[in-house]
């Protein structure tokens, strides 16, 4: 199988959750890694997959937030540094796929099901074959051991329990 490179200028990892019922709190892992092994990445059935976000990195434009996120509250990062993926299946789902695995947060590891879209294949002005995927899933995240939350006035919570993680991929050979 060959090895292929996430190209993290033109990739992002994110997610976003419902704040106070009525507005989404949107957010990205700065950091991460990814190992993507396949022979053809337009038959992604035979891949193998796995991705780390730093938690640390974790970036909401609102620094205070990203404290608490960081915190015991949530991710405890002292003591779960990463979230980490890798993929169990991958089946194809009309023209695009859907990838099956793994899935740790906060030391507990659900599977969840990656929706996974093929954007296409180029090449770079260097030559390079890029290929573009975007994948997304949806999770609980008290399942994750993530419950804090607080009680509005008005009624409902402030943070939402469904997250969505959106991932946008280039992906290159590996040198």
């Amino acid at each position: 199988m060959a090895k292929w490179t996430v190209d993290q200028s033109h990739s992002l990892v994110g997610f976003e959750v419902k704040h106070m019922m009525v507005s989404k709190v949107k957010g990205q892992f700065e950091s991460y890694t990814a190992d993507v092994e396949a022979e053809d990445l337009t038959n992604l059935t035979t891949a193998q997959i796995a991705f780390s976000f730093d938690v640390a990195s974790i970036n909401t434009r609102n620094e205070d937030r990203d404290n608490h996120l960081k915190s015991a509250d949530f991710f405890d990062v002292e003591n779960n540094s990463t979230i980490d993926f890798k993929s169990t299946s991958i089946i194809v789902n009309g023209e695009d796929y859907k990838v099956t695995g793994d899935l740790t947060i906060k030391g507990v590891t659900k599977q969840v099901t990656f929706d996974v879209e093929f954007g296409g294949k180029g090449t770079n002005p260097w030559g390079v074959e890029v290929y573009g995927f975007e994948a997304e899933a949806k999770i609980n995240r008290e399942e994750f051991g993530l419950t804090w939350n607080a009680a509005l006035e008005t009624g409902g919570v402030l943070v939402g329990k469904e997250i969505k993680i959106k991932v946008e991929l280039e992906i290159n050979p590996a040198a």
